[in-house]
């Protein structure tokens, strides 16, 4: 029996957790659905002040980005960190879940018609 990979991305966890139920009736069993996000560590739940001297970098104020240093200062290279440029385009798709799934070859295009159907791209 062989095997084969597929990575979708999708605007949000219903349509992913859809196309995955849809995937189970063909007897797919390996499917994990996951939030994808440009800063490592997530967000932080409270923007941190200056005045206290405990900043870790600016994009932790700016953008209240994760307290982690070194994923703070490699995020402050963003321009979104400092406001003095957009980067000349808007670069979010809004498509920050992804599913991942291995599928017996026999039904690899069905799961892929399922993705595309769900305005999912493989």
């Amino acid at each position: 029996m062989a095997e084969k990979n597929i990575i979708a991305y999708f605007k949000s966890p219903e349509e992913a957790n859809k196309v995955a139920d849809q995937m189970k009736s063909l007897g797919v069993e390996d499917i994990q659905i996951d939030r994808f996000g440009k800063y490592p560590l997530g967000s932080a739940d409270q923007l941190s002040s200056p005045g206290t001297g405990e900043l870790s970098s600016q994009a932790t104020l700016t953008l209240g980005a994760s307290e982690g240093r070194d994923t703070g200062i490699l995020a402050s290279a963003d321009v979104s960190a400092s406001g003095m440029s957009d980067g000349g385009e808007n670069p979010i798709s809004g498509r920050d879940i992804v599913l991942a799934a291995i599928v017996d070859q026999s039904v690899f295009d069905k799961a892929k018609q399922f993705i595309k159907d769900a305005d999912g791209l493989v």
